[in-house]
């Protein structure tokens, strides 16, 4: 027997070890979650689910394929709906073709939204970009409009100095409220 504890908003309510959760949404299939620990805290501001030894997770689309798998070293997920991943985290989108890599993720499930404010590599079969800012959304279940400051990389271009044949979204096309403000855009000149 031990004293009762007046404050129980630095203890998990319940810890799990060797999870294989399965996540519905409306009744349906959407997301399947491995974790060797979990942590449930209800009493802090906001509850949270803490994964301290790494996370799987997956996304099914509506046939029930794999159509997105996350991994992570850490991984809070905050008040059901904000994801904040961290250490060798990787993100592959099966449907886009598309890998992303970073120390650092955060990803709103209600917004679609993704940062990081750390190093990320975004590779497509076509095209690979690194910088050290990342923002993208996710529509239908696809990563499709993205935004990497202080990039370096490869896309395909038409020809000498016009515009790439596969771009990201501009800037302007994301979600402003988390943005910071757009720098003037610098103009082009083809060379003679």
């Amino acid at each position: 027997m031990g004293d009762a504890m007046p404050q129980r908003d630095s203890m998990p309510v319940m810890t799990t070890f060797g999870v294989s959760k399965l996540i519905s949404d409306s009744g349906v299939m959407r997301y399947k979650m491995v974790a060797e620990e979990w942590r449930v805290f209800d009493k802090t501001q906001p509850p949270r689910w803490e994964f301290p030894r790494g996370i799987f997770l997956e996304r099914y689309d509506d046939k029930f394929r794999v159509n997105l798998h996350i991994t992570a070293d850490t991984a809070y997920l905050f008040d059901q709906n904000l994801w904040e991943l961290r250490g060798h985290v990787t993100m592959h989108d099966e449907e886009a073709s598309t890998r992303l890599f970073t120390e650092e993720l955060f990803w709103d499930m209600r917004t679609g939204e993704l940062r990081s404010d750390v190093y990320s590599r975004l590779m497509k079969p076509d095209e690979a970009i690194e910088g050290n800012w990342f923002r993208a959304v996710i529509r239908n279940n696809e990563l499709t409009q993205y935004h990497v400051r202080q990039t370096k990389g490869f896309m395909p271009m038409n020809d000498y100095g016009s515009e790439p044949v596969a771009s990201p979204a501009p800037a302007d096309t994301l979600p402003t409220d988390t943005l910071p403000q757009r720098e003037a855009p610098v103009s082009r000149r083809r060379g003679s």
